[in-house]
């Protein structure tokens, strides 16, 4: 199988894992580092109930989404896909964060075919919808899910926050040019 659609998801892959760390820090008077950042869960690393969490989010995601680091080596890397792949941006952010996104890509030429902000983690429907054949993603969880349910690959960043055994279809990657080195084993080899 030739691989031309790729499913990104944002948060964590496209953008940096350190992304909320000064927020938090500043928010929370705490100095963590990416390293203290062992679950996905910040409520629980923050010590704060999820409810408290979800109400600082709510107040907060629109700066730190406009405000988003890119992840190292990201932008060359889909610069360099942009011709050959349909670029399609699958994330857990709600809907009312469209235009921030949105704003955020063409402000950072991060190219793209398509951004479909769902609201939730479960990014299956959405990826079998677009016919996607290989999907970026940094939450362990949805990796493993997405490569069982969709028996396509998946490519999964390594952070401290996504630890853990993976399904075959999975691989895990700790940079861009890693990803891209993949992409094109994949493609030439039928396998990475």
């Amino acid at each position: 199988m030739t691989i031309k659609r790729l499913g990104l998801d944002i948060d964590g892959t496209v953008t940096s894992p350190k992304t909320f760390l000064p927020y938090l820090n500043s928010s929370f008077n705490k100095q963590l580092s990416l390293d203290d950042l062992t679950e996905y869960n910040l409520a629980n690393i923050l010590g704060i109930h999820k409810d408290e969490f979800i109400e600082w989010l709510k107040a907060n995601e629109q700066n730190i989404y406009a405000n988003a680091m890119i992840a190292d080596n990201a932008h060359p890397t889909l610069e360099a896909w942009k011709g050959n792949y349909d670029l399609l941006y699958i994330s857990a952010r709600g809907n009312h964060l469209l235009e921030t996104t949105r704003d955020w890509f063409n402000a950072n030429s991060i190219p793209y075919h398509h951004i479909e902000l769902i609201g939730k983690h479960d990014k299956i429907d959405s990826i079998k919808k677009n016919r996607v054949d290989v999907f970026f993603e940094d939450k362990h969880d949805n990796a493993c899910a997405i490569a069982e349910e969709c028996q396509i690959p998946v490519i999964l960043f390594n952070t401290p926050y996504n630890q853990g055994t993976v399904p075959d279809h999975v691989s895990r990657l700790d940079s861009w040019p890693e990803a891209r080195y993949w992409l094109q084993q994949y493609n030439k080899n039928g396998r990475a």
